[in-house]
Order: structure tokens, then C-alpha cells, then sequence
């Protein structure tokens, strides 16, 4: 069974279209006119084996807010409907990857329930292009509401701001790859007492 998610959102601010491949190879098509968000979701796709592909059409005359906002909405929908019912995956991941000074922790719960935990170092540059620094904990935020998943991620220390994103996109995609890979173990097998996730 192909473990496909395609989400297209309109709205009166961005129009987006977003298509996920669990089984992929790493291949990524990413445009959202925010350079370094399109060079972070290309990570997500490459470390993950997600054949990626995102088109994002914002308000950027505004800001990017809109655009990084609704893009990762998106995603996390399409990450969600990609997993399907679940059954025989592995539900949990975890990766830690440095970046140069930087290091960032990843664990992963594929539960049906949304919650983030999210640190990283105080006093990063606010900027990394026209990539407001601050939105990497609102994506994260808007990926886990749409996928609904537990992610807990820290980046315990680091000083360059481009390293300490790209390490926690990373380790993300390596956590999300292991956590939604197929376990041999467990074919047809739901992984949860509840019977249900």
C-alpha cells in the first residue's frame, strides 16, 4: 500500500499544495519564496527518504509568517494521511545530530496526539535570510497540531543560528523516518494497548 499524503489549503493569504511520499527516496521539489525554509524542508525530505514536495504561493509583500505558517500546517496534515491507519510501523523515533557547535535531540511519538516540547539556545540572531528565527518553534507547533504527534525537541547549546535550525530539521526527519518505518516484527500489527492511535 503506497503511504501517500497530498494536501492542498487555500486561503486568502497563501495557496498551498503539499505531496509526501513515506517510502520515498529523498526527493525533493520545494518553492515557498523563503529561501531558507525551502533549504530546511528540502533537509526534512532528503534525511528523511520523504519524496517531498511543496508549493506555497504567499503573502509574502506582508511577511513570511503566513507562508512558514500555512506550509507547515499543511505538511503535518499530509504527514498524517500519509501514515494511514498506522498498523506495523514502528511509532517511535528518536535521532540526535550535531550541526558544527550545535546539537539537537528529536523523539518522536507517532500517538494521535498533538504535544511539543521545544528548546533551544536563547539569543539567536532573529534573522537567517528573510527566515524569522522565532518560527521554528510555530512550525514545529502547526506540524504537530495537523499530524498529531508528540515531539519533543532540544537543542541544548549552539551559536550559530543557521546550524541550530538546520540540526533540529535534521534530526526531525531522521526521527520521523524511524518512527514511521515498517517493522518486520510487527506486520499488521497495531502498536498500541488501545487498540487504536
Amino acid at each position: 500500500m503506497n503511504r501517500v499524503g497530498r494536501i492542498e489549503r487555500t486561503t486568502k493569504e497563501t495557496s498551498v499544495l503539499v505531496e509526501i511520499d513515506l517510502d520515498g527516496t529523498g526527493k525533493t521539489d520545494i518553492a515557498t519564496g523563503v529561501g531558507f525554509y525551502d533549504h530546511m524542508l528540502d533537509q526534512l525530505g532528503r534525511h528523511g527518504l520523504f519524496d517531498l514536495t511543496v508549493k506555497t504561493d504567499g503573502d509574502l509583500h506582508i511577511d513570511s509568517h503566513h507562508t512558514i505558517e500555512d506550509t507547515a500546517l499543511a505538511l503535518g496534515a499530509a504527514f498524517k494521511q500519509a501514515l494511514g491507519d498506522k498498523v506495523g510501523i514502528y511509532r517511535f523515533g528518536n535521532c540526535t545530530v550535531p550541526l558544527d557547535e550545535s546539537l539537537a535531540q528529536v523523539t518522536v511519538d507517532l500517538s494521535g496526539r498533538p504535544y511539543l516540547v521545544h528548546t533551544e539556545p536563547e539569543n539567536m540572531a532573529p534573522m537567517i535570510g528573510e527566515y524569522d528565527t522565532t518560527m521554528t518553534r510555530h512550525i514545529l507547533e502547526s506540524f504537530v497540531a495537523q499530524a498529531q504527534i508528540a515531539l519533543h525537541v532540544h537543542v541544548p547549546y549552539g551559536r550559530n543560528a543557521h546550524h541550530i535550525v538546520e540540526c533540529q530539521f535534521k534530526a526531525l526527519a531522521r526521527a520521523l523516518r524511524y518512527a514511521s518505518e515498517r517493522d518486520p516484527r510487527a506486520a499488521g500489527i497495531l502498536p498500541s494497548t488501545k487498540g487504536a492511535l
